[in-house]
């Protein structure tokens, strides 16, 4: 098998047994970033020489040592492009490393890349990129999801033994689904979010994309933990996840929300993730239904409350301190607007005219303070479920992987997208998609993904439902035509 398509575990081995060295790793991806990368546009920068000199230092006794992990191009790292997915940061480089690149250097892994991404992590296609659309590996026609379209194809397609994405409303786990890898979404202030550039700072969190739930185990022990420079951090202990995939399901208690089974859903979809709980009842999980009855809300209110921190956080942006400037302004004022107008795609300034309206005088309390009050009361549905069951088994989309343009033109439609994935980030608890089948399309197989979500900081109760999930079923090893 070709090395990007390993596990960290198989490859840690290798490293250790001194078959291979972390420099073949990074040769292995690039060799297969060079065949793939102009069908996939995954990759938006890489700079092999300085991952070479990186493999080369890499101490293959720590726990991460010799593995390379590309990054999303949201995330700091010191001396590569920082751009977001955005014109308006073209030219600009990072000067420090993100929190979560200096736990992943000390743990031994590699920063090897930047992977593609919805313009300032907006959108559920990956389409929306200054960079020209990322495309799935199953399918060159069809989306690989967004906004961390790039890090799922990456991963999926070999071009990238783990990865970093960022998740505010599903743009790990939707991506993961639509791909067919493992994406985690942690809970809120489990990672720092020193580093991160803000899209909705009380929904945002940095999490992995891997080939299988111990990878993503090994990668979340890795960048977890309180860190200083993040106020929303959170000081607790760091549990060992991979230590805790054992155990099985025997015993855990899984509730089934019916507001997660609805018209419109695509019936290949619920086939499969139906499959998926009567697997897990078998295994001797318990199923229970329950019910999470403010979920209708979690779209509407979502799109006031992230619309409104990306006016605030994106107002940053105006040609003063870095990135694109407008040529010869007359003043001030306009530097300001036509840097942003030059610099900013169609979906940001939808986002900015949303969150500032909401904002504004007069429809403050209207729109931002309701929708907050809808967030708490999608908070406590959570609260109540969880009281009664360990974890919560929903599909992470409604369908599998749509055809790129096929939404484009139908924001309403994109959004309704992330209608399983958002209310995770609404109530700040955790969840990963693992692959649970299959749809067939036009003669060819689109993966589906389960959704387990879990209570907050119940990351290693999640991880062993999946972990086990994934052990008893065949979806993870399936890889896609290229």
């Amino acid at each position: 098998m070709s090395l990007p398509l390993e596990s960290v575990a198989a490859l840690r081995a290798q490293l250790r047994a001194g078959e291979i060295r972390p420099r073949d790793i990074v040769a292995a991806i690039r060799e297969r970033v060079e065949a793939h990368n102009p069908a996939l546009n995954a990759y938006v920068h890489t700079d092999w020489d300085a991952a070479c000199a990186e493999a080369d230092r890499a101490d293959i006794a720590l726990p991460l040592g010799g593995i390379p992990v590309a990054i999303k191009d949201v995330i700091a790292v010191r001396g590569q492009p920082c751009t977001c997915g955005s014109g308006i940061l073209q030219g600009h480089r990072s000067i420090y490393d993100a929190t979560v690149i200096r736990k992943l250097r000390g743990a031994g892994a590699i920063p090897a890349g930047r992977v593609n991404m919805d313009e300032f992590a907006m959108g559920s296609s990956n389409e929306n990129s200054y960079y020209g659309p990322c495309r799935n590996p199953w399918d060159t026609s069809r989306a690989p999801g967004g906004s961390s379209g790039g890090s799922a194809a990456a991963v999926a397609g070999g071009l990238a033994v783990v990865a970093l994405g960022s998740d505010t409303g599903g743009s790990i786990r939707q991506p993961a689904s639509f791909c067919g890898c493992v994406g985690l979404k942690p809970t809120y202030g489990r990672v720092s979010r020193f580093g991160l550039v803000a899209f909705a700072s009380s929904l945002d969190q940095i999490g992995p994309l891997a080939h299988n739930v111990e990878d993503a185990a090994l990668i979340l022990g890795a960048i977890s933990g309180h860190d200083p420079s993040d106020c929303t951090s959170v000081d607790r202990p760091v549990p060992d996840f991979a230590a805790s995939l054992e155990g099985g399901v025997k015993g855990l208690k899984f509730g089934v929300p019916k507001e997660y089974f609805i018209p419109g859903m695509d019936p290949a979809v619920e086939r499969a993730v139906r499959g998926a709980i009567d697997h897990l009842a078998r295994e001797g999980a318990e199923i229970i239904d329950i019910s999470l009855p403010h979920t209708e809300y979690a779209i509407a209110s979502y799109y006031i409350i992230a619309p409104a921190e990306a006016s605030s956080n994106l107002a940053r942006f105006d040609g003063v301190r870095y990135g694109h400037r407008a040529k010869d302004p007359a003043d001030v004022i306009d530097c300001y607007a036509r840097t942003r107008r030059e610099g900013f795609g169609s979906e940001v300034k939808r986002r900015i005219l949303l969150g500032t309206y909401v904002l504004s005088s007069g429809y403050y309390d209207a729109y931002y303070l309701r929708a907050q009050k809808v967030r708490t009361l999608i908070r406590r549905d959570f609260d109540r479920a969880f009281a009664s069951c360990d974890a919560i088994l929903t599909p992470t989309a409604p369908s599998p992987a749509f055809r790129l343009g096929e939404k484009l033109d139908d924001p309403i439609s994109m959004y309704l997208g992330d209608v399983f994935t958002i209310a995770v980030n609404m109530a700040g608890t955790c969840g990963i998609s693992v692959p649970c089948g299959f749809a067939d399309e036009g003669g060819g197989r689109l993966p589906i993904g389960l959704q387990i979500i879990g209570r907050p900081f119940g990351e290693s109760t999640i991880l062993r439902a999946a972990h086990h999930y994934e052990r008893t079923t065949p979806w993870h090893r399936e890889r896609p035509p290229i």
